[in-house]
């Protein structure tokens, strides 16, 4: 009995109490509820992106992302999400509630921000601040076609700082995500250029590994090495080619069954000491789910068994990583 109460933390503690009183439909993963372990020091703190719980409310995603062993939930906070902007007073209080009643500190949200001076953005910011959050993703950007890429840069370089500014004064980081594509970012080697602009505190890279190697290939370590000094939170998915209506796409995957190579990956951010909020997606097939939808076509313990298989890929995988 002496020997268990060695392993319980205040966090599971506080899980398990939740949970208890709590009303969830997730007891299926009783077997694994119970397997409680101390967290090493140097472990990921991993959130789940909630885009894939919007099928939840507010209370059962929390106890959801408890009950699988999630440290905390990366909110959707932009149209469409689990908060909108125009009720982020009133829901992300709500939010960020049920996320503490499971024993998980809110920290994480991705959102559409980039303007410091839009009166909605910085509200969200504001409430963000003063319940705990510290990260968020911004907004995507585009080159537009009507200015050359060079004058673009400088000017995403000038709002930027306006917009770290800001964030300095809340005390948030602002990461924006390189995604494949025609974005801002995609090739990687254009945003340090831009980053350069701010003093690189509240404000940088959420660095994705599955949209660094769709457009860098091989290169995804060069890339790797030019942006991290950049890199204040992390993106987790796989994918792989393969032939869609006739034509060579990239096609989502459970981790480790992609063309990502870990291994690889996390020795690397292991020898640059970057350790920073990663928020884990699951962009393959999970009855909607992967999409945000409000309704699934496949059953919660299916989704919620996908889930906790990624998770666990994933722990591990950093651990052996050297």
């Amino acid at each position: 009995m002496q020997e268990t109460k060695k392993v319980i933390t205040r966090r599971n503690f506080t899980k398990l109490s939740a949970t208890a009183i709590g009303s969830i439909p997730l007891m299926s993963f009783s077997s694994s509820f119970f397997d409680i372990h101390i967290k090493p020091k140097d472990d990921l703190t991993i959130s789940l992106f909630s885009k894939h719980l919007q099928f939840l409310d507010y209370n059962e995603m929390a106890a959801a992302a408890a009950e699988m062993g999630f440290d905390g939930l990366d909110l959707t906070v932009r149209p469409k999400g689990h908060v909108l902007p125009e009720r982020v007073t009133d829901d992300l209080p709500r939010a960020a509630s049920a996320l503490k009643k499971y024993g998980i500190n809110p920290g994480m949200m991705t959102t559409n921000i980039w303007d410091a001076k839009n009166l909605e953005q910085k509200k969200v910011l504001e409430t963000a601040s003063e319940l705990g959050l510290t990260h968020y993703r911004t907004g995507w950007l585009k080159y537009p076609e009507d200015r050359s890429i060079s004058e673009s840069q400088k000017l995403y370089g000038n709002q930027f700082k306006n917009l770290e500014v800001l964030n300095k004064k809340l005390g948030l980081i602002g990461c924006y995500q390189n995604h494949a594509g025609n974005h801002v970012g995609a090739p990687i080697w254009d945003l340090p250029s831009i980053l350069s602009a701010t003093n690189n505190e509240n404000v940088g890279c959420q660095y994705d590994i599955r949209h660094a190697v769709v457009e860098g290939g091989s290169s995804w370590e060069l890339g790797l090495r030019l942006i991290k000094p950049f890199i204040k939170s992390l993106v987790i998915k796989d994918f792989k080619w393969g032939i869609v209506d006739g034509k060579w796409k990239p096609i989502n995957t459970p981790l480790g069954e992609g063309m990502v190579d870990f291994k690889s990956y996390f020795a690397l951010l292991k020898k640059y000491e970057i350790n920073v909020p990663v928020s884990l997606h699951l962009e393959y097939d999970l009855g909607g789910a992967e999409h945000g939808d409000s309704k699934i076509t496949i059953s919660e313990k299916e989704v919620f068994a996908k889930m906790k298989k990624d998770l666990n890929f994933l722990r591990q995988t950093w651990r052996n990583a050297q």
